[in-house]
């Protein structure tokens, strides 16, 4: 068992009822760790202000002393929660989504656009930054946008759905400050959260599927039995890349993951470039949707959920392991959220959430730890010792510029939804 140097509280919000929420952009990075500081972005809700924009950003710095709020915008002006990378020089870079509409609008156009915080003058007012695009694309509050950050290299890879065609247009701010390269992914269906990955100008995305029930039988079911129009699934999972994003487009995307025909679900978690190239991709895979879609159609199927992880060269799939399954007829734990956290000596692991029952018939939920490269078939988990185990959690990741390191930092939520939490936990 690992303990916890740090575990608490950073802030409360209150759910701003806009179909968003403080980790909704969860394949964008939210934390930064620069040397002996954090930073987090998280979203507050504005009283009495009308959804769909209606909540600000905050920002916050932990240092010695604990959290403290750096800014905050002024107005409400953001549907979503606004992702946060770093450079190594401590520059950070915001991501923005603020509405065009007025206020008495319920949705409408957005503007994408980057805020960037000087180091050592982060309480000054921040540097915006407008990315250029592709064509006229037609940007919304929701954006779906994803972000990622070459530390090192001091460059940013910016990308925003396309409303009307669902492209994933996508913007490149190189060292010089430059608005160097631009372009859009089409996916063959709308594919959305994603995760974006930089290092020395090859970009790697990961993103999921995100369509209204295709099947017309399993969609009129649905509503039938629970009187909900909103019915997207999420089965497709898809990566691209591009070795050079200043000189070559990015590929055809590969479709990693289908579970179309079992009404399944997949989660894509979480997405890291090793030193050799390779795409090491994360992602939850539940068999079957629901128990309601299981019992009335797919009888046969058990209800598991497996945390799967592969290896992507060149856009082909070669080790693939299945990391943990739990549900109907196995006896060990389900598997939940999950994130990897690479180590300065080249250590990678997965911090998974996993519940089940002990052996005195008592039920648990933890988090746990779970080293994967250097790949030892032998491995075995150990439980991060937690009062308040994190359900949905982000990590100060290198998509985000965060350096590999011993140190794990978390930031998601636990028992209470609505209460945003912080831990730091020494890795041996």
């Amino acid at each position: 068992m690992i303990p916890a140097e740090v575990e608490e509280t950073i802030t409360t919000y209150v759910p701003p009822d806009n179909g968003a929420g403080p980790l909704w952009c969860y394949g964008a990075p939210l934390m930064v760790r620069h040397g002996d500081e954090v930073f987090i972005s998280t979203m507050e809700t504005g009283e009495g202000e009308k959804p769909l924009c209606n909540t600000r950003w905050q920002l916050w710095r932990r240092g010695a002393d604990g959290f403290s709020l750096l800014r905050r915008e002024v107005s409400y002006d953001e549907r979503e929660p606004c992702p946060l990378v770093g450079f190594a020089d401590g520059t950070l870079l915001l991501s923005l989504n603020p509405t065009l509409a007025p206020p008495e609008a319920y949705n409408g156009p957005c503007k994408p656009q980057l805020l960037r915080f000087a180091p050592g003058r982060r309480q000054e007012a921040p540097t915006a930054l407008s990315p250029p695009w592709t064509g006229e694309p037609t940007f919304t509050e929701h954006s779906y946008r994803g972000l990622a950050a070459d530390g090192p290299r001091g460059e940013v890879l910016l990308l925003s759905i396309d409303a009307q065609t669902s492209e994933q247009h996508w913007s490149f701010l190189d060292s010089a400050g430059e608005w160097a390269a631009r372009g859009a992914i089409t996916f063959p269906i709308r594919a959305c959260y994603p995760q974006v990955a930089l290092r020395d100008r090859a970009a790697h995305v990961l993103a999921i599927g995100d369509i209204v029930e295709p099947v017309e039988e399993w969609r009129t079911y649905k509503h039938e039995q629970t009187g909900q129009d909103w019915d997207y699934v999420f089965r497709r999972l898809f990566y691209t890349w591009t070795l050079d994003i200043m000189r070559e487009p990015f590929a055809a995307p590969v479709e990693v993951a289908n579970l179309e025909a079992t009404a399944g679900h997949i989660s894509n978690l979480d997405l890291w470039i090793g030193p050799d190239g390779a795409a090491h991709l994360l992602y939850l895979q539940q068999s079957v949707q629901s128990p309601l879609m299981r019992d009335r159609f797919l009888p046969d199927v058990p209800l598991t959920t497996s945390l799967e992880h592969c290896v992507l060269r060149d856009g082909r799939v070669g080790e693939a392991r299945t990391l943990l399954v739990g549900g109907e007829g196995l006896t060990g734990p389900v598997p939940g959220w999950a994130r990897f956290h690479a180590t300065d000596d080249g250590r990678l692991f997965v911090v998974y959430l996993c519940s089940g029952t002990n052996a005195d018939g008592q039920g648990f939920v933890e988090n746990r730890l779970l080293q994967v490269l250097p790949a030892d078939e032998a491995a075995t988990s150990v439980t991060i010792a937690l009062q308040d185990p994190f359900r949905t959690f982000f990590t100060a990741t290198e998509r985000g510029g965060s350096v590999p390191s011993r140190v794990l930092d978390l930031y998601g939520v636990g028992a209470d939804a609505t209460v945003l939490r912080y831990a730091r936990v020494r890795l041996p």
